[in-house]
């Protein structure tokens, strides 16, 4: 075994358990009785105490297993769910996770730094051991011993803190030498009676007794702290000639049920496991699969059921049995049907797919200058498998941006404390999937959203109650597709952004002209551009102008492009559009004179011949198409083509977000899958191009940006000194500033 690799499976493994203990603890404050996500908190932590014990570990074991002790208490219901506990519990989480990747840094001992973190933490941990907190809901009760004890009443389960032994001797226990009375008195051994009754019912009249003969039967309440095993082990000699059962008492019922949970995830019989817990006995066991068999094929019960009816096993333990057996099953399963597999090598594998649709495209090129029918027949099948070859290896990389979103649960509980604001966040659309890639990008501009939606935009309870809204704040997330591009949504029902704030900001610090009549979103906008801030204050979240720019460079990094609207007293809502994926696209093809150009086919809304739809009283940049103005771009004179433009022009209609405009180019050339591959950095500033794509030829093809060429439209009329009354309709420019 390589123990480097299982270290590394330990490590990936205790990251995830720890998302899932956090989105748990967030929740459990919202529903503090579930007692399944209370036992799934618990069984996390032990998990991880486990296993880092079998690394020797022993400071995350050391660490985890106050954290266990306090998650035991609430399981037991003597600690109850509150804010405190669960700030304690989310600090523990934070605390393993740092642990967790300070050995993944490869470090050893602890830091003096996380000593002493590990330090006030377990401090704060102790108090909720140290001092009991009373639970309501419970039953106080006088038990046989007159000691008081607190717990719950259910059907099957014996009500006392004592062991109950159903005692009845056989007949024959006296001819084989046996005294009952001395294991009674044995059984003082390894515990106290505290009461015992003797049964007499089976004893028969005077004239037929029979000295030889033992017809007594003793029900006792015994106090012991040993297990079910060590107190049948008394009778050992004498359970041939016996019926003996014992019922534990019902603080050991909790302990079966807490051990059956924790039993580890083996293929283990019903049997084999109650056995393990200590809840049954090998020879009672074997009893009840004696009286199993004995039964006939067709009528014969389940082992589970001839437990319970011969109260060998209470039902809630074998109800938990069953269902912890069910539970392995159900994780074998998922487990056979899952396999990890690293990043990189993912990755590799899209490359090559890459490389391999170039590869395709070039030898369907030389079928069709060869005219041979059966390699045209052969390269058809061979682009339409690695066509699906492409789809499978980018749904490999496709992830869900609900884990995303969830991470968002911390962030708004902490940080609407840190403000002393309630505030309530709304999840729609998790099961969204897009490239993880983007997703591991697109962390960090939602983090800054969030928190500046939270910090600006969310007011306090009390200004919220005074302008007649409810005193939580609701920040909403939410995910679409929408043409080939997924949009996120970070919102909220704040006061909204300050038009006029903003305004005199801008003109303040030159980024607008006095007089000058933009829209309202183009004013919104102005907040992206960079050391932009209304605040009056500085604070711990915000007010330095330092962000919002940086989250507009981060995601027109990812080829995408964020937009703003906001109403006055209702709210915000900043919008997000990204690409699906960032690797292989469907694209299609157009040709402007001797050079070839991609367009995302996701965003192509139909092709047209220019001279269809031409305006001939306008001034020759817009199309009336359908009685809609469609303002268009000559591709030929936007990159300086070379040459005369083709006598019968088509134009090229492409959609992004809410607007559509035309592409004007010589020939349409079909649909291409296409490779994204980065220009290097010398043109990277480069406008309108979004990457390139090797054709089947080697030639290369640019890809374009339809948004970045949208923008640029308006650049280029606002230099002309052209009217853009038309272009502002349509809202191109916030384009431009997004």
């Amino acid at each position: 075994m390589n123990i480097d690799e299982v270290l590394q499976t330990f490590i990936a493994e205790s990251r995830e358990l720890l998302v899932s203990m956090e989105n748990a603890l967030l929740c459990i404050e919202q529903s503090p009785q579930d007692e399944e996500m209370i036992n799934a908190i618990f069984r996390t932590a032990h998990t991880i105490k486990g296993s880092a014990g079998l690394f020797g570990l022993d400071y995350i074991v050391a660490f985890t297993h106050v954290a266990e002790s306090v998650l035991d208490r609430v399981r037991n219901a003597e600690l109850l769910i509150n804010s405190d506990l669960v700030a304690v519990l989310l600090s523990s989480c934070d605390h393993i996770a740092e642990l967790i990747e300070h050995l993944a840094s490869g470090g050893g001992e602890p830091t003096p730094a996380l000593l002493e973190k590990d330090k006030s933490v377990v401090a704060a941990l102790q108090t909720y051991l140290t001092n009991p907190t009373a639970s309501p809901g419970k039953v106080a009760l006088v038990a046989e011993n007159d000691q008081p004890c607190s717990r719950e009443l259910s059907g099957d389960e014996v009500a006392t803190d004592l062991w109950h032994i159903s005692l009845r001797f056989g007949s024959d226990v006296l001819r084989n030498g046996m005294d009952p009375l001395s294991f009674i008195r044995y059984l003082n051994t390894v515990g106290e009676i505290r009461h015992i009754v003797t049964l007499l019912n089976k004893i028969p009249c005077a004239q037929e007794m029979n000295p030889e003969s033992c017809y007594l039967g003793f029900e006792i309440g015994f106090k012991s702290d040993a297990d079910k095993t060590t107190i049948e082990n008394v009778f050992e000699f004498v359970r041939e000639d016996c019926m003996i059962r014992i019922l534990p008492p019902r603080s050991k019922i909790n302990d079966y049920l807490k051990l059956i949970s924790e039993l580890p995830e083996e293929n283990l019989r019903v049997g084999e496991m109650l056995i393990r817990c200590g809840t049954l006995t090998q020879a009672e066991l074997n009893t009840a699969l004696g009286l199993q068999q004995a039964e006939s094929k067709d009528t014969q019960r389940p082992l589970g059921e001839v437990l319970v009816d011969s109260h060998l096993v209470q039902p809630p333990v074998m109800e938990a049995a069953l269902d912890k057996q069910k539970q392995i099953k159900e994780h074998k399963t998922s487990e056979a049907n899952l396999i990890r597999v690293d990043a990189d090598k993912l990755d590799q594998l899209i490359n090559l797919v890459g490389e391999l649709i170039i590869a395709g495209a070039s030898t369907n090129l030389f079928a069709q200058r060869t005219g041979d029918t059966d390699l045209l027949e052969a390269t058809t099948t061979l682009s339409r498998l690695v066509e699906e070859v492409r789809d499978s290896a980018l749904t490999l990389r496709m992830v869900q941006i609900g884990a995303t979103f969830n991470r968002f649960q911390r962030v708004v509980r902490d940080v609407s404390k840190e403000l002393g604001k309630d505030i309530e966040l709304v999840i729609s659309g998790a099961e969204t999937e897009l490239d993880k890639t983007v997703v591991e990008k697109i962390g960090d501009p939602l983090t800054h959203l969030v928190r500046n939606s939270m910090d600006h935009g969310i007011e306090s309870a009390e200004v919220r109650i005074t302008r007649g809204k409810p005193a939580k704040g609701t920040l909403k997330l939410n995910a679409y597709h929408d043409a080939g591009s997924i949009v996120i949504e970070v919102s909220d029902n704040g006061g909204g952004l300050n038009k006029e704030r903003i305004l005199s900001k801008a003109i303040e610090r030159g980024l607008v002209n006095e007089g000058e009549n933009l829209s309202d979103r183009e004013i919104y906008n102005l907040i992206f551009e960079p050391g932009f801030s209304t605040a009056d204050a500085v604070s711990n979240l915000s007010g330095r102008g330092v962000g919002m720019d940086v989250v507009k460079r981060n995601i027109t990094a990812l080829r995408g492009t964020v937009t703003l609207d906001s109403e006055a007293g209702k709210g915000t809502t900043v919008r997000i559009r990204l690409p699906l994926t960032l690797a292989i696209i469907d694209g299609f093809l157009v040709g402007v004179g001797s050079a070839v150009y991609v367009v995302p086919l996701d965003m192509v809304v139909e092709c047209i011949e220019r001279a269809a739809w031409e305006n001939a009283g306008g001034d020759g940049r817009y199309l009336n198409l359908r009685g809609e103005v469609l303002p268009y771009l000559r591709l030929r004179e936007h990159f300086e083509v070379e040459g005369e433009p083709a006598r019968r022009e088509n134009v090229v209609v492409v959609r992004y977000g809410e607007h559509k405009v035309g592409l004007v180019v010589d020939r349409l050339l079909g649909e291409f899958q296409t490779v994204i591959k980065p220009l290097g950095k010398v043109f990277n500033q480069v406008s309108g191009i979004g990457g390139f794509t090797i054709l089947g030829s080697g030639e290369v093809a640019l890809i374009l940006d339809v948004q970045g060429l949208m923008g640029q439209m308006v650049l280029e009329k606002d230099h002309a000194g052209q009217n853009t009354d038309s272009l502002r309709s349509l809202s191109l420019r916030a384009e431009m500033h997004s």
